[in-house]
């Protein structure tokens, strides 16, 4: 059983900064960040191929978050900048085993989630 594990997630300010990280058992093709705010439904956040050459990032975030990963440490990051109170919302990491996914669905394994608040 593939087991996905984030940290990171925590109380800021708006205008401030956070660092996810999603800690892996086994390495994938793809993996993604999505968060889901009360009441709203999962909406995808970002995404990183194996290498890293590719990545891809929901308009509400991009010029603010980056995604990143450490393959040899089956690590993946979030850095996330200049935070909005609309960020506030349980952030979850997910890996695919397919060379892309950007929808939820495509995803095969899922962490438990971090809390994100960010506050006016």
């Amino acid at each position: 059983q593939v087991q996905l594990v984030e940290s990171g997630g925590g109380l800021v300010q708006a205008g401030g900064s956070l660092r996810l990280s999603c800690a892996a058992s086994s390495s994938f093709y793809t993996m993604g960040w999505f968060r889901q705010a009360p009441g709203l439904e999962r909406e995808f956040v970002a995404a990183i191929t194996w290498s890293g050459a590719s990545t891809d990032y929901a308009d509400s975030v991009k010029g603010r978050f980056t995604i990143s990963r450490d393959n040899a440490k089956n690590t993946m990051f979030l850095q996330m900048n200049s935070l909005k109170t609309e960020d506030t919302a349980v952030y979850y990491c997910a890996c695919a085993a397919r060379s892309w996914a950007t929808t939820a669905a495509q995803y095969d394994y899922w962490g438990q989630g971090t809390q994100v608040t960010v506050s006016s």
